[in-house]
C-alpha cells in the first residue's frame, strides 16, 4: 500500500510543478512581430467592453457634454443691486444706464444691509452704492465717487459686476464732462472728442467672443485624450498581465502602442474637426501642425500607459489611481495657473507629464495658428518623454522576463 501511495504523491507534485511552470511560462504573444501584435491588440480592444468604453465612447461623450455648460460663452444679465441714497437726477441717470447694460440685471434696495443679505443669499452678485449728496458734489466741481462691491469668490461674475457698472458710470461721467465744456463755450463735437484724448480700442485675439468655454475646453480636451488613453491602455495591459499574456518582443510593443495610438488619434481628430466646430470654438488655424502634434502626443501617452499597466499589474488599479490625477495634471500644466508661481518641486516634476507641453502646444497650433517651428520646444519635450517612457517600458519588460525565467 505504501508504494502506490508514494507514487501518487510524486505524480501530484510533478503535476503541481508542471502547472506552475505553465503559468509562469511566457505566452506565445512574446514571439509576435509588429503587424501581428498590431492586429491582435485591435482585436483585444474591441472585445473588451471596458477598454472600448474608456478609449472611444467616453471621450466622444465628453466632446458632446463637457462644453454644454459653457454654451452661452459670455455671462450676461448678472443680478445686481443698487442702493440710491442721493435720489437725484444724476443718480437716476446712473441707474438707468446700469439697467440698460446687457451685463447687468438690476434691482433696487432700500439700504446697504438689505443688499448684503441678498448677496449672502446668492440672490445678487454685487451692488452699487450711490452716496447722498453725489449730484451736489459733481455740480460744485468737487471730487465724487460711488462704491461697487462684488462677490470675489466668483471671479467671472465679479468681473461682470465691476465692468458693467464701470461702463455705465463712465458713460454718465463723459456726458457730464461734455456738458461742462459746452457750458464754457466749446463746440459740442470738440467737447465730445476731448473726453477721450486717446481712444481705446480693444480687439481680442484668438477668442473673439472672450468666452470661458473657448478658453478652457480646448485645453481640457487634451487632458481628456490623455486620461482616457492612459486608463484604457493600463486596463488592457493589466488584463494581459492577469492572463500571463503581457510579454512581447520590442516589435510587438511597437505594434501594441501603434494600435492604441491610432484609435486615440482618431478621437483627437473628432475633437479638432467636429467638436470644436459644433461649439464654435476657434480651431483649424494650423491643422497640419495639429495633426502632427496628435501623431506624436498619442504614442507618448500610450507608451506611458503601457508602463503604468505593467507597474500596476491589475486591471482595476489603473482606474483607482489615474481617475484622481486629472485635476492635478491640469493644474500643474501651466495653463490655468502660471507655472512660475508653482512650488519649485512641482515646476520640475510637471515636465514628466505629457500634458505639460501638450496643452500649450495644441492651443498654439489649433487656436492661435502658430507654426511648427514656433512650438518646436513642445515637440522636443514630447519626443524626449516618449524615449524616457519607452526606455522605462524596456526595463520593466527585461525585469519581468528575468523574474519569469527565475521562477520557471
Amino acid at each position: 500500500m505504501s508504494e502506490p501511495l508514494s507514487k501518487s504523491l510524486s505524480k501530484s507534485k510533478a503535476a503541481i510543478k508542471q502547472n506552475k511552470a505553465s503559468l509562469n511560462k511566457p505566452s506565445s504573444s512574446a514571439s509576435l512581430g509588429f503587424l501581428a501584435s498590431f492586429v491582435q491588440t485591435l482585436k483585444d480592444i474591441f472585445t473588451d467592453k471596458g477598454v472600448v468604453l474608456m478609449l472611444l465612447i467616453a471621450p466622444v461623450i465628453y466632446g458632446f457634454f463637457y462644453p454644454w455648460p459653457y454654451s452661452s460663452e459670455v455671462v450676461n444679465h448678472v443680478p445686481v443691486g443698487i442702493i440710491d441714497y442721493d435720489n437725484s437726477d444724476l443718480s437716476r441717470t446712473i441707474i438707468r444706464y446700469s439697467s440698460a447694460s446687457p451685463q447687468l440685471d438690476t434691482s433696487s434696495f432700500i439700504n446697504e444691509q438689505a443688499a448684503k443679505e441678498a448677496l449672502w443669499a446668492d440672490q445678487i452678485a454685487g451692488y452699487l452704492v450711490i452716496p447722498s449728496g453725489l449730484e451736489q458734489q459733481v455740480l460744485s466741481g468737487k471730487a465724487a465717487s460711488v462704491s461697487v462691491l462684488g462677490n470675489g469668490s466668483y471671479f467671472i461674475l465679479n468681473k461682470n459686476v465691476q465692468l458693467g457698472f464701470l461702463q455705465a458710470i463712465s458713460t454718465v461721467s463723459a456726458g457730464i464732462e461734455v456738458k461742462k465744456n459746452v457750458a464754457q463755450g466749446a463746440y459740442l463735437p470738440t467737447a465730445a472728442a476731448n473726453t477721450q484724448a486717446i481712444p481705446l480700442q480693444i480687439n481680442p485675439l484668438y477668442n473673439k467672443a472672450e468666452g470661458y468655454g473657448a478658453y478652457v475646453v480646448p485645453a481640457v480636451a487634451i487632458i481628456i485624450l490623455q486620461q482616457t488613453l492612459l486608463m484604457a491602455t493600463a486596463m488592457l495591459i493589466g488584463t494581459w498581465y492577469e492572463q500571463r499574456n503581457h510579454t512581447a518582443s520590442i516589435g510587438g510593443w511597437f505594434g501594441r502602442i501603434t494600435a492604441l495610438s491610432l484609435l486615440s488619434f482618431l478621437v483627437g481628430c473628432f475633437y479638432y474637426g467636429w467638436a470644436f466646430e459644433l461649439h464654435h470654438y476657434p480651431r483649424g488655424a494650423n491643422m497640419l501642425g495639429s495633426l502632427l502634434f496628435l501623431a506624436l502626443f498619442c504614442p507618448t501617452v500610450a507608451t506611458l500607459g503601457c508602463v503604468l499597466g505593467l507597474w500596476f499589474r491589475q486591471r482595476e488599479r489603473s482606474m483607482q489611481i489615474l481617475i484622481f490625477s486629472s485635476l492635478p495634471m491640469f493644474f500643474v500644466s501651466g495653463y490655468p495657473w502660471p507655472a512660475d508661481q508653482l512650488p519649485q518641486l512641482l515646476q520640475v516634476l510637471r515636465w514628466l507629464v505629457p500634458t505639460t507641453p501638450a496643452i500649450n502646444t495644441s492651443v498654439q497650433l489649433n487656436q492661435m495658428g502658430a507654426s511648427v517651428a514656433q512650438v518646436a520646444t513642445g515637440f522636443c519635450v514630447l519626443v524626449a518623454l516618449w524615449l524616457f517612457y519607452f526606455i522605462g517600458l524596456l526595463l520593466l519588460r527585461w525585469r519581468m522576463a528575468q523574474k519569469d525565467n527565475a521562477v520557471y
